[in-house]
């Protein structure tokens, strides 16, 4: 396992990890002032600024791109949705491109309003990844499905353990063609009984393309904005990690803490602070 110590050029921030408070082009500064070395931004983020722009202040000041976040979800009540979802996917693609993020952060979507049918859910998001495959490719960014906790599956994400998302890109991609492959996020798979086997599956065929580090507190309040701070909560993140790269990885460890009654009400120069100190002897 890669020794962090000094090394923050191995990490990465995901913006929402600072709120989403101030622009984005202020954002990208202060992670690049705090020493790290990649940067994870957010669409809305960077649709609401000057794409051009935002990746060329990215190259100035040294970053990379570890991830683009995230996908319009796929699943739709009607075909029309449905191909609006592909397309708004594909313009997105070609912004990750601008940026030159290593992947674009696929996280599927839950089910159409109204809707109790999981497997037809599911079956679109399969039918999605194959048709934004060809534009992954040509953009020169692969798609990294992120699996999500199952307590997202209907609203955000019917795809809810690695194993299933190794599935569909063994299904779509086979033989990885390097152009699809996953994210593998703590906070959603740290609780997945056959993890490690699965992320050994994934290293064995080159598809581990993202690594997000945080936490999970014992006592969380609101399951989609308390998330924690490395090393506040019961994962076992050394060990996480040490499996993630003994399957291959070795791209950026990406802090992203979703955390709108603690982290997101700090200074944002002391939340990178405290970021660096918990990557370099937690995680």
């Amino acid at each position: 396992m890669r020794n962090l110590q000094g090394r923050l050029d191995l990490c990465s921030i995901n913006t929402a990890t600072l709120g989403h408070r101030e622009p984005l082009s202020r954002t990208i500064d202060r992670i690049a002032r705090a020493g790290f070395g990649a940067i994870a931004p957010w669409r809305h983020e960077a649709e609401n600024a000057d794409i051009a722009q935002i990746a060329r202040q990215i190259k100035a000041l040294g970053l990379t791109v570890s991830g683009y976040c995230r996908s319009t979800y796929l699943p739709a009540a009607t075909q029309a949705q449905f191909t609006a979802n592909i397309e708004a996917n594909k313009a997105a693609l070609r912004d990750a491109a601008t940026l030159g993020a290593r992947c674009f952060v696929m996280v599927v979507g839950g089910l159409p309003e109204g809707s109790r049918d999981l497997h037809a859910a599911r079956t679109q998001v399969t039918d999605g990844i194959a048709q934004l495959l060809g534009t992954a490719r040509e953009c020169g960014v692969p798609l990294a499905l992120e699996p999500l906790h199952p307590m997202y599956a209907a609203d955000r994400a019917v795809l809810n353990t690695l194993a299933q998302a190794l599935e569909i890109c063994e299904a779509v991609d086979p033989g990885c063609s390097g152009f699809l492959g996953v994210a593998i996020d703590a906070y959603h798979c740290w609780w997945d009984p056959d993890l490690y086997a699965s992320i050994e599956s994934a290293g064995r065929t080159g598809r581990i393309l993202a690594y997000h580090a945080c936490d999970w507190l014992r006592e969380t309040r609101d399951l989609l904005l308390d998330r924690g701070m490395m090393g506040d909560g019961v994962i076992d993140l050394p060990a996480l990690r040490g499996g993630v790269e003994r399957a291959g990885y070795e791209g950026p460890i990406e802090v992203e803490i979703f955390s709108k009654e603690n982290w997101w009400r700090r200074d944002p120069d002391e939340v990178l602070q405290v970021c660096a100190q918990r990557l370099q002897t937690i995680c």
